[in-house]
C-alpha cells in the first residue's frame, strides 16, 4: 500500500507540472543528471546519451521508458563532452570540444564504431581540428567566439555551431565544416547567425533530420528550425523560432523522426533531468 501511495504521489507531481509545448516522455536516472548530448542511431533501439565534463567517460543506451540498458566505457577522458552525432553506418561521434576559455588546442571528435556499442569498453579514433580563423589562444573577452556545444554529421562532414562567450553577443553562433575522417583538420567557416544577446541565447545542441531537410538548434529560450537552405549553408534558408515557455537548462536535442524532436535538460534545483518530445 505504501509503495502504491509513493507511485501515486510521483505521478501526481509530474502530471501537475507545466512543460509548455513539450511532452514529457520520462525522467532520467540519477546517473544522467547532466546530459549534454543525445542521439538516435540507425539500427539501435536505444536513445544514446552522454554527460558533460566532470562525469565518467561513458556512453549510455536508454530505453524509451528512461531505463539504462547499456553502458559503454570510452577509453578517453571526458575533457568536455558536449554533443553526440551519428552517421548512416551507425557509428557514433562524441563532440569533445567544449572550450570555455577559448584556449584549447586539442579540440576533437571521438569516433565510436558501431561494433563497439555492444561491448563494455570501446576504443575510439580521433578527428582533431582547429578553427581556421582563431590565431589567439588566450583571447580577450571581446574575442571569445570559439567555444562550442553543438554539432551533427551530414554528407561525410561534421557541422559545428559555436557558442559565444562575448558579453551582449551570447547568441552569435558560427557554422564550421570539418571532414569526417581521421586526422587533423582546419574547421572551415561557412556562415554566422545571431540568436540574441543574453545568456539564454547560447546554442547548446544541434541536429539534422534524416531526410536532410531540417536543422534544429537548441538554446535555453528557443528552438531554431532551418529549412530550404542551399547546400550546407544551413543559415541561408528560412528559419522558424519556437519560443520555449518551459525554462530549464536544456543541453541536448536530436530528431526522433523528420517531424519530432527529442530534448533533455540537466537536473538542477529540483527541476529538469527529463526526456521530452516536441512536434515541429
Amino acid at each position: 500500500m505504501k509503495k502504491i501511495s509513493v507511485l501515486f504521489c510521483v505521478f501526481l507531481f509530474v502530471s501537475c507540472q507545466n512543460f509548455g509545448q513539450l511532452n514529457m516522455v520520462t525522467d532520467l536516472p540519477k546517473d544522467l543528471k547532466e546530459v549534454s548530448g543525445i542521439e538516435t542511431i540507425q539500427g539501435s533501439k536505444y536513445i544514446w546519451m552522454i554527460n558533460d565534463s566532470g562525469n565518467r567517460p561513458k556512453l549510455y543506451g536508454i530505453s524509451k521508458k528512461g531505463k539504462i540498458k547499456k553502458e559503454v566505457f570510452i577509453e578517453k577522458k571526458n575533457k568536455d563532452w558536449e554533443d553526440l552525432a551519428s552517421d548512416e553506418k551507425g557509428n557514433i561521434y562524441i563532440g569533445d570540444f567544449g572550450n570555455n576559455e577559448n584556449e584549447r588546442k586539442n579540440l576533437r571528435i571521438l569516433k565510436v564504431d558501431k561494433s563497439d556499442l555492444s561491448k563494455k569498453v570501446a576504443k575510439v579514433k580521433k578527428i582533431e581540428f582547429e578553427y581556421e580563423n582563431q590565431d589567439d589562444y588566450s583571447p580577450k573577452k571581446k574575442k571569445m567566439f570559439f567555444d562550442a556545444e553543438s554539432f551533427f554529421y551530414y554528407n561525410n562532414n561534421f557541422y559545428i555551431f559555436t557558442k559565444s562567450r562575448v558579453e551582449k553577443k551570447y547568441g552569435k553562433t558560427s557554422l564550421y565544416r570539418v571532414p569526417a575522417k581521421i586526422g587533423h583538420h582546419k574547421a572551415k567557416l561557412i556562415a554566422k547567425f545571431d540568436n540574441g544577446n543574453k545568456h539564454d541565447s547560447w546554442i547548446t545542441s544541434a541536429d539534422i533530420s534524416n531526410d536532410g531537410k531540417k536543422v534544429a538548434l537548441l538554446s535555453q529560450k528557443n528552438i531554431l528550425i532551418f529549412t530550404d537552405f542551399q547546400n550546407d549553408n544551413f543559415f541561408s534558408g528560412k528559419v522558424r523560432k519556437i519560443e520555449l515557455t518551459h525554462r530549464t537548462q536544456k543541453e541536448a536535442v536530436c530528431f526522433k523522426n523528420n517531424d519530432t524532436l527529442f530534448l533533455s535538460d540537466e537536473k538542477s534545483n529540483g527541476e529538469g533531468g527529463n526526456l521530452y518530445t516536441l512536434k515541429i
